[in-house]
């Protein structure tokens, strides 16, 4: 189903349709992630990707949450985006033989994924809102602020060292 297929109708069907598409994507990075933690060589950085692991299978269990909340499916639709973000990450993983530039390009493969979330769980509470489901958007909202979390802590620890040690 693309985006603007004759299948979206209404919100309510674009609400569903974003679901699925988020609900696909954090589970694509709870596979993700361990690979770029088993590839990151910064400790703080590993841990990083660690902790984020387990704050993404949670992010799981909220969307499963709020499709149950909302009266449908617990169905995940491909995202091609999430796809294109992790393929990107591995292909520079790959190209990368420098052990510090390495997790920089790790940190903004991650910082690429916590944008594309931050978009969608935006998004999809503003939608539920507007479809009266503040339920649905309150489960969101915690996911959206640990996205946003998470972000910020990339860019202090890119800023703070990964980036100056990539660049010496």
């Amino acid at each position: 189903m693309g985006l603007f297929t004759k299948d979206i109708k209404t919100m309510n069907d674009l609400f569903v349709h974003q679901l699925q598409d988020i609900y696909y994507a954090e589970q694509q990075l709870t596979k993700a992630l361990p690979k770029m933690a088993t590839k990151a060589t910064d400790p703080q950085l590993k841990q990083g990707f660690l902790t984020h692991l387990e704050e993404t299978k949670q992010h799981v269990a909220r969307l499963e949450e709020v499709f149950k909340m909302h009266g449908v499916p617990v169905k995940a639709v491909d995202c091609p985006a999430i796809d294109g973000i992790i393929e990107e990450a591995d292909e520079t993983a790959g190209e990368v033989a420098d052990k510090a530039v390495l997790d920089a390009a790790l940190i903004n493969a991650a910082q690429a994924a916590e944008h594309y979330e931050i978009v969608r769980y935006g998004s999809l509470i503003a939608w539920a809102k507007q479809l009266g489901r503040n339920d649905c958007a309150a489960v969101l909202a915690k996911t959206l602020e640990e996205e946003k979390a998470t972000d910020q802590k990339l860019t202090t620890l890119a800023e703070s060292k990964v980036n100056l040690r990539a660049a010496s």
